[in-house]
């Protein structure tokens, strides 16, 4: 059993540290979002599994600009593993399996609509959003809260961008988000038919407008590949896993807290708010360390996911 690392701070193993060679070959981008970036060139290394979004649009837009404030040097978790270990309940429970079912799965067209508590509703296709925003990319902490983790580096834009085209009426206090609802195309449909779908999710007003929430387009360098929740998903780093909803197909912001799926399963293992706390455990197991799905080495979970100097205030209470 590997031995648990207590450090104060993110760590992981040197053995898995970026060769000296990949971290010196950077590519220098312009500065975006007002913020100078800088991109590390990401390999090529092939999905062994699944695959991309159907005939995407903008590939030229991939690799994006690492914005600076993300980029702390961490490595990667690995491309292949993290292409093939999978929650999508739509395909199957099994996370080996998802990638090897999606080949039915259509992602393009994509129509997305944003409406509710808004000034300015708009339905249009996901790729079309996709040409309209500028992107970047970030490397993020995920963590599952089945208590496994990894590190990826995102491809999207701030889910505050798209919501402030809609002009969010002052009554909206919440964003609800709803994913597709296609049993020919998605095994999982059928296997589980006794779930609330389709798959639903949810934020506070303000959590959907904290910066570091993000409509996610693409993952290591490349467009989004289906498994990962092509065309578009929401990253929600934060909080646990199944708050980041995948293939989302409609937002809507509304005056009351909305039913989530898993909160409508199972209340108490999956609340609403589900920030990632190592001193709350799960009602099954401990919350206090996480397995990196790479390596199997365990590390110390950190209170919301390392994020809480951009996040804390917002659960201040008073």
């Amino acid at each position: 059993m590997a031995n648990i690392i207590r450090r104060p701070d993110w760590f992981l193993p040197e053995r898995l540290a970026t060769p000296e060679r990949v971290f010196m070959n950077r590519r220098h981008f312009m500065r975006g979002l007002g913020l100078a970036g800088g991109a590390a060139f990401l390999g090529a290394s092939p999905f062994a599994q699944g695959g991309p979004a159907d005939a995407p649009a903008g590939g030229a837009k991939y690799p994006a600009a690492r914005n600076p404030e993300f980029n702390p040097g961490w490595p990667l978790s690995n491309e292949k593993v993290a292409a093939n270990y999978n929650n999508f309940y739509e395909f199957s429970t099994n996370k080996a399996n998802v990638a090897k079912l999606v080949g039915k799965f259509v992602t393009s067209p994509w129509s997305v609509s944003i409406g509710g508590l808004v000034d300015q509703p708009l339905t249009l296709d996901a790729q079309e959003w996709i040409a309209q925003m500028t992107l970047e990319e970030r490397v993020y902490r995920f963590r599952c809260v089945e208590a496994w983790s990894m590190i990826v580096p995102w491809t999207g834009f701030p889910l505050s961008q798209l919501l402030a085209k809609v002009a969010p009426q002052s009554g909206a206090k919440f964003v609800r988000f709803e994913t597709f609802n296609r049993p020919d195309q998605a095994p999982g449909f059928e296997r589980l038919s006794d779930y609330p779908w389709p798959y639903t999710e949810g934020l506070r007003l303000d959590e959907a407008m904290n910066p570091l929430t993000m409509v996610v387009t693409g993952v290591y360098g490349k467009p989004l590949p289906k498994q990962h929740g092509a065309p578009l998903r929401i990253i929600v780093p934060w909080k646990y896993g199944y708050k980041s909803i995948k293939s989302i197909v409609k937002i809507d912001l509304v005056a009351k807290q909305p039913k989530t799926l898993w909160e409508t399963i199972n209340p108490a293992e999956y609340p609403f708010e589900s920030n990632v706390n190592p001193k709350v455990p799960h009602p099954r197991w401990s919350q206090a360390t996480e397995r990196m799905i790479d390596t199997d080495d365990r590390v110390a979970t950190q209170l919301f996911n390392g994020y809480a100097k951009y996040v804390e205030p917002l659960y201040k209470k008073g």
